[in-house]
């Protein structure tokens, strides 16, 4: 494969902590019990999606309000501190020196999404679920950025640690490589038979791509 379409959060970059702690945040504050599968559920959804399912839990907020919550909690931490996880900068060197299409597709916002990606680069696209208006959990989506990167979904390698994202992406028709988080480890299984690889960490995605 020489076209790839990364996950961001999780993916990436170590934010994952930050990411879920900003949303359940919100549910916490007003005193909402939620499910231990909510992390899996809200992380392909976006900020949009997520405040519209909280309000199916309760939450009397209005979307925006939640949004611009959640953004305070996390601007900092992504502008400033959120680490790259291991290997990732020496693997996105390598594939670039090496030809390959560099993109990202993520539920983040572009304003923690731009500036935190500035200390990674090398990328051809970097899109965000608003860009689309719709979610991960979507099949079009994948269609969409297909056809904006030039291929054809056969064509391009999906990498995320979400089980639901790479279910969907499977669906629309693309390869799909699931990624370790200790966030999602739980279904480190289920992601193996989901997607066509899975990878503890970066060091394995070169010698997989040749």
């Amino acid at each position: 494969m020489n076209t790839y379409l990364f996950d961001f959060d999780g993916t990436l970059v170590d934010s994952m902590p930050t990411y879920v702690q900003a949303m359940l945040k919100i549910l916490d504050d007003h005193h909402i019990s939620y499910g231990k599968d909510v992390v899996k559920t809200i992380t392909p959804l976006g900020a949009y999606h997520t405040a519209l399912y909280f309000q199916t839990l309760g939450v009397p907020m209005e979307t925006s309000e939640m949004i611009n919550e959640m953004g305070k909690y996390m601007l900092d931490k992504y502008w400033y501190e959120i680490p790259a996880k291991p290997y990732v900068a020496q693997m996105l060197k390598t594939l670039r020196n090496s030809g390959a299409s560099l993109n990202i597709l993520t539920a983040s916002p572009h304003i923690t999404l731009d500036k935190c990606l500035e200390r990674l680069g090398l990328f051809d696209h970097i899109w965000s679920t608003d860009d689309f208006k719709t979610t991960k959990s979507d099949p079009a989506i994948y269609h969409m950025a297909a056809e904006r990167i030039g291929k054809s979904a056969e064509e391009i390698l999906f990498l995320d640690d979400n089980p639901n994202a790479c279910e969907t992406a499977k669906r629309a028709g693309m390869k799909v490589c699931g990624v370790y988080d200790a966030s999602s480890a739980e279904f480190e299984e289920e992601m193996r038979k989901i997607g066509d690889f899975y990878i503890r960490d970066f060091s394995s995605l070169i010698p997989l791509s040749q």
